[in-house]
């Protein structure tokens, strides 16, 4: 530990701090180190319920309102906060940026003691789990696709060799760096939360540096009700997506004419009792097992394009689409209003769409990434889920979209534009080997990541109304389940022919209020961080040497070495420091499970009332929440 007794009755000779202890001797609180008391929260559990089952209601019984309501919404909203989804997500990648490279970058995820929970290729392989998914299959060979034929306003013509650099280097910016700069700015503010500081794992204890005790009020109740509705949404897009594609691919191997919304939501229907068999067997075992096997399927089905597919004008388009991507970065970034109607109608179609996707997975994914995370530092955080994740992508899609974009060139059926997204996928396979086969792993791979992500999701979102309970009840878990079913059954239906659209517009109007969140937190998370214990002994450093040396120059010249010892009122390392402010000490006072303080003492990890944790009881449930988004 890094006081010891004899120093702590030192320093309480001098000033008062809980426990005895200087804020820059914690050496940190874990969550699970904290005497918590779980319960079903019946405000954020009953208020988010009650909206949520009214939404479905009303999207069941008379989807065209629903339709007609968004549409009106999501034009206002495109036109006048349209913005603010840039913004966030520069915000979000900016922050972490500067954490990464700041004196900040040092800290860890956890107490001065803790070690990384997994090697550092398992953590990169979770990690990728968590961000791929239908997006891969949906988007990958489709995206850019399209942005070959239909480049962006105001870039360059279609069907040129810019206008193929210029397709993959906006799908990269959509799936890059801005979408995991947000990822690790929640995942990070969770993980430095729970792990360094002791709170409860809720979005709204990331505000607690900003708010005080007021976030486990109303303030804090309103904030994880709106993560909820977030992750639902989100969620649901997702589901919704699957559906489509694994409608697509059973259209293709049933040979029926087509796919309605209806069978779209009858196969919705038979992936939710999967799903619910999943959640209240207690097989989540099995699924984790499906799980990697998913992500070595998806990997293998990429690899698999690049060789059978266009592999030499792939090794080319690689870094040529990867550099195109770094030289466009800001050029993309800064479409907006400004450069008119086209380009809004654009970003509501891609940019603003993902954005708005990735906005409300954040508490999701950041849940997850939070919990595989502990002991890392937050420069080897924030530089990893950043970079590694983003790159991945970025093969893939380049990869398929590649591919697809090839077989244009040479006139094959199906590229010319007239396919659905869903469509895309499967026409691409159909002109590589072995496609007697793919379409059924393909199908196979959609299900589990279909019932893998209702899964993750639900456990994030039953944790959230649970007072931030790991093991939540499986009667709360499976409720949400049915929730996200239910909003992807309204999205298909309030899209009606074109059931993406009612995803996109439905997915964009819940993202804008918490994307106003996201920026609040990014405030908060920087200012816990400048009270964390190894930020002040930082800055105790940096006053200590520069006081000394100042001092040693002003009493013996060039002749003279440091030493610790008192120092003159006004000449200390923290005379400029209040270190006994509230503010400074009163997260590492610890309570018990009523919230009345008790002592404890952090050389010895002992409690003065002689609670000791129950080491037997099974809280991790990083393994339920394995292979998530999209």
């Amino acid at each position: 530990m890094p006081n010891s007794p004899d120093s702590s009755q030192d320093i309480s000779d001098e000033a008062h701090y809980p426990h005895d202890t200087h804020p820059g001797l914690v050496p940190g609180i874990s969550v699970d180190e904290q005497r918590n008391k779980f319960d079903l929260d019946k405000i954020v559990f009953g208020v988010t319920a009650a909206l949520i089952i009214a939404f479905i209601t009303w999207g069941i019984t008379n989807p065209d309102s629903v339709s007609s309501v968004s549409s009106s919404m999501f034009g206002w909203a495109m036109t006048n906060t349209g913005w603010l989804l840039n913004f966030v997500m520069l915000i979000g990648l900016g922050t972490m940026l500067y954490i990464a490279f700041s004196r900040y970058g040092r800290i860890k995820l956890g107490t001065d003691e803790d070690q990384p929970e997994f090697s550092r290729f398992s953590w990169i392989a979770m990690m990728f789990g968590a961000g791929i998914g239908v997006g891969i299959f949906f988007f990958g060979p489709s995206e850019p696709l399209w942005h070959y034929l239909s480049p962006p306003p105001h870039t360059v013509e279609g069907e040129t060799p810019e206008s193929l650099h210029q397709a993959l280097a906006q799908s990269h910016f959509h799936w890059g760096l801005s979408a995991w700069g947000l990822y690790a700015l929640v995942g990070g503010a969770l993980a430095y939360s729970s792990y360094r500081r002791g709170r409860v794992t809720l979005i709204s204890s990331t505000f607690r540096s900003l708010f005080g005790p007021k976030m486990e009020g109303v303030a804090g109740r309103l904030v994880d009700i709106m993560a909820i509705i977030a992750t639902l949404f989100g969620t649901a897009a997702t589901l919704g997506l699957s559906a489509i594609q694994v409608g697509q691919g059973v259209q293709i191997v049933s040979g029926v004419s087509e796919i309605t919304n209806t069978m779209l939501i009858v196969i919705i229907s038979v992936l939710t009792i999967c799903f619910v068999i999943s959640a209240v067997s207690g097989v989540s075992k099995g699924i984790r097992y499906l799980s990697n096997i998913n992500i070595s399927l998806t990997l293998g089905l990429v690899l698999f394009v690049f060789i059978t597919g266009p592999t030499l004008f792939l090794l080319n388009l690689i870094p040529s689409g990867i550099l195109e991507y770094g030289n466009q970065f800001l050029s993309m970034a800064g479409k907006s209003l400004s450069w008119g109607e086209e380009t809004i109608d654009f970003q509501s179609s891609w940019t603003a769409f993902y954005w708005a996707w990735w906005i409300a997975w954040t508490p999701f994914v950041g849940m997850f990434i939070a919990r595989i995370s502990r002991g890392r530092t937050l420069r080897e955080f924030a530089l990893v889920t950043m970079a590694i994740p983003s790159f991945i992508l970025i093969l893939a899609f380049t990869i398929f979209g590649g591919t697809a974009i090839s077989l244009h060139r040479e006139n094959v059926a199906g590229f010319d534009g007239s396919s659905s997204e869903e469509q895309v996928l499967f026409d691409m396979f159909s002109n590589l080997p072995l496609y007697s086969i793919t379409p059924f792993i393909l199908i196979f791979v959609l299900v589990v990541f279909f019932i893998t992500s209702a899964d993750s999701a639900s456990v994030v979102m039953a944790t959230m109304s649970s007072q931030g309970n790991p093991a939540p009840n499986k009667t709360v878990v499976v409720f949400w389940g049915l929730c996200m079913m239910g909003i992807a059954v309204v999205m298909l239906l309030a899209g009606g022919e074109s059931a993406l659209t009612g995803l996109q517009n439905l997915t964009i109007l819940i993202a804008i209020p918490f994307a106003v969140v996201l920026i609040f937190m990014a405030v908060a998370f920087v200012k816990d961080l400048t009270t964390d214990p190894a930020a002040i002994r930082h800055t105790y450093a940096k006053a200590a040497i520069s006081n000394a040396v100042v001092r040693g120059l002003e009493e013996h010249g060039d002749d003279f070495e440091l030493s610790i010892e008192p120092a003159e009122e006004g000449r200390g390392a923290g005379s400029a420091f209040d270190s006994t402010a509230d503010r400074i000490t009163e997260w590492y006072q610890r309570t018990d499970e009523e919230g009345n303080d008790v002592d404890y003492d952090y050389s010895t990890g002992e409690w003065a009332d002689g609670w000791t944790p129950d080491t037997t009881s099974d809280t991790d449930t990083t393994n339920n929440t394995d292979s998530k988004n999209a």
